[in-house]
């Protein structure tokens, strides 16, 4: 089945590159694990400081896993942070792509972000004409994180509007 529509999050073919560095850093963290959820929260909060810290640390359990040697560790694979990376590669592929994007889309940024400036959002939607925009403010890089209601709402008026009920599945 092909895509019926498109939704990118904080991300463009333009992206800043200290931003990214900052996620890289953020995902090197503990890769020797963590000896508590408290040590997890820890981590999140220097990189989100904007962001509230949780009174109940359960709900973290879904950002890392519990392994034998009683570690918390991220739920990513390690090896996807060791793979090579060229920003001057990345960009004119990803922006050649974005310039054929003919299906209905959808750019969301997070309002705080550091990953997508205001610029690579706007650089985006100038190479994609159709494409529609949101700009969640209170948000940052995790911009459902952040702010899940606005960022669902956003999602499913688009979906509503150019996506037809009968073809979205759940």
């Amino acid at each position: 089945m092909d895509a019926l529509a498109l939704v990118l999050v904080d991300t463009a073919p333009q992206i800043e590159a200290a931003g990214v560095r900052k996620i890289r850093d953020f995902m090197a963290q503990g890769a020797d694990g963590f000896a508590s959820l408290e040590e997890v929260a820890e981590a999140i909060a220097n990189y989100q400081p904007h962001r509230k810290r949780p009174r109940n640390l359960d709900g973290l359990a879904k950002n890392v896993r519990l392994w034998p040697d009683g570690r918390y560790r991220w739920h990513w694979d390690p090896a996807f942070m060791h793979r090579p990376r060229s920003f001057a590669e990345r960009i004119p592929r990803q922006q050649a792509a974005a310039e054929n994007l003919t299906l209905p889309t959808l750019l969301v940024r997070g309002g705080l972000s550091d990953v997508l400036s205001e610029e690579g959002a706007q650089s985006f939607l100038d190479a994609v004409p159709h494409a529609h925009y949101a700009n969640v403010g209170g948000a940052a890089h995790m911009v459902a994180g952040d702010r899940n209601d606005i960022f669902v709402e956003a999602t499913l008026r688009f979906l509503a509007e150019f996506v037809p009920s009968a073809q979205v599945r759940a």
